[in-house]
């Protein structure tokens, strides 16, 4: 019996040197987690142990400087690393420490400058602060929030000209970057300003309502810090970083008694959903073929769209290509399944998961009076937007008109009131009136149709 050849896989090795997380959710725990999501293969040195929880820190354990060393020197005799990433590093002696190893390699260094805990805990001596300037200056990268850029440079960092100058203090002590985080910044918008010697970016995205923002500073640092590992240019490896981190913080791990944790895999686990998803599409187009649901099809097409768990652009929603029309024998898909195959159905979609992110599922069919009376028999409220009640400078940009509407709707559910199955559009301005299905299941959403097309051939709603 022969055995197997081996399939090796080669993948940048990330040295992280931090504390460690009893929670799992920042510290090594989090950079850990955070490599392999972003295509690394991890290793650590561990610099504090600390008995911490989603509700705080409850007690913190600094390693002798000669175990730090000793990892840091098994690390590095073995491991061709890519790239280094530093995160809580407790006392003024581990940061010299760390500073010395790190000067003397070849490969991108990220400094996240861990001071205080989201707890509000502190994870870093006063006294130590100032030894991060030799730190900073070796680093392809500096990640301080808005606190912790304060506290390095003298600067108050309340706006984004705050931010810049921050930025441009931390260059001088001979950073190549600094990216100066907003969340700490009071306003509607995060800012994450990102400092070069050749440009300044401003990165704005709205605030997620939430306080489960434990872990994201170490994984926004390990993501940066495993993209170069990658080759990736700096703007570009921060990009991709800090939209990471926007997804992990909307998706968090409900996990604790606290606010809960970033979610480090956000992007593996949508991903991962894919091709699951575009079968789920698939199915119910199959069913509608077989079924014929050509009295809901409506003259601009039938379209059945689903997003990914985590989806946030069209690019992440599966379609018909060409939509569903009718036909002389029934109806049919004029092509095939594919992500960022809708535009209109899947911005309403999009816009729904704003307010309630567990609705994955949409199909547009066509509204008239008859089809309306059938509505009344399905097992959820049915609810409508009227495009004549919205701004002018709104009825201009179509993508604006979708997130409007679904606002009305969705935007004014309260807590416990019943999410509607259905959202009906009357139409305006020579549009169609569409009526919406949308659900949080898939072959729900599909039964709901169906059963609105065997109530309008069986004549039971005249």
């Amino acid at each position: 019996m022969s055995t197997r050849r081996p399939a090796p896989v080669e993948r940048p090795v990330v040295l992280t040197i931090a504390g460690s997380d009893s929670g799992g959710g920042a510290g090594i725990q989090a950079d850990l987690k955070t490599i392999e999501a972003c295509g690394g293969f991890g290793t650590s040195a561990v610099t504090a142990v600390t008995a911490q929880n989603t509700t705080g820190v409850h007690g913190t354990h600094v390693l002798p400087v000669e175990e730090v060393k000793a990892q840091l020197d098994a690390v590095l005799a073995d491991f061709d690393v890519a790239a280094v990433k530093t995160g809580m590093l407790a006392t003024t002696e581990v940061v010299e420490t760390v500073t010395r190893y790190v000067e003397d390699l070849d490969c991108p260094l990220v400094v996240d400058p861990v001071m205080v805990a989201a707890s509000g805990d502190r994870l870093l001596a006063p006294e130590a602060e100032d030894a991060y300037e030799a730190l900073v200056g070796a680093a392809t990268l500096v990640t301080p929030n808005a606190d912790e850029a304060a506290v390095l440079t003298d600067v108050d960092v309340a706006d984004e000209a705050g931010a810049r100058l921050a930025g441009q203090r931390l260059l001088t002590w001979g950073a190549e970057g600094a990216l100066v985080k907003g969340g700490h910044i009071p306003g509607k918008e995060v800012l994450d300003t990102l400092v070069t010697a050749d440009y300044i970016e401003t990165a704005r995205h709205p605030r997620i309502d939430t306080e489960a923002t434990h872990g994201s500073g170490c994984t926004l640092a390990s993501a940066a810090a495993t993209h170069l590992a990658h080759g990736e240019p700096l703007r570009e490896a921060v990009g991709e970083s800090v939209d990471l981190l926007e997804r992990a913080v909307r998706y968090h791990h409900d996990v604790g008694e606290g606010p809960g944790a970033v979610h480090h895999l956000v992007d593996v686990r949508n991903a991962a959903a894919r091709d699951p998803t575009a079968e789920r599409v698939q199915d119910v187009v199959d069913w509608f073929v077989d079924r014929d649901v050509s009295p809901l099809v409506p003259e601009v097409g039938m379209n059945v769209v689903g997003a990914t768990p985590y989806a946030e652009v069209p690019e992440e929603t599966a379609a018909v290509e060409g939509r569903i029309t009718r036909t002389l024998s029934g109806v049919q898909p004029n092509r095939g399944v594919r992500f960022g195959a809708s535009s209109h159905v899947a911005r309403f979609l999009l816009a729904a998961r704003e307010y309630v992110p567990e609705v994955r599922w949409a199909v547009n069919c066509r509204f008239t009076d008859d089809v309306e009376a059938a509505l009344s028999t399905l097992d959820g409220p049915v609810a409508e937007y009227d495009r004549d009640a919205q701004p002018e400078d709104v009825a201009e940009i179509e993508e604006s008109t979708m997130q409007w509407g679904a606002r009305q709707v969705f935007g004014s559910l309260d807590g416990d009131e019943a999410r509607p199955v259905v959202v009906l559009d009357r139409g305006a301005h020579g549009k169609e009136p569409i009526a919406k299905f949308v659900g949080t299941d898939a072959r729900r959403v599909a039964e709901r149709v169906v059963s609105v097309v065997e109530t309008l051939e069986s004549g039971e709603s005249e």
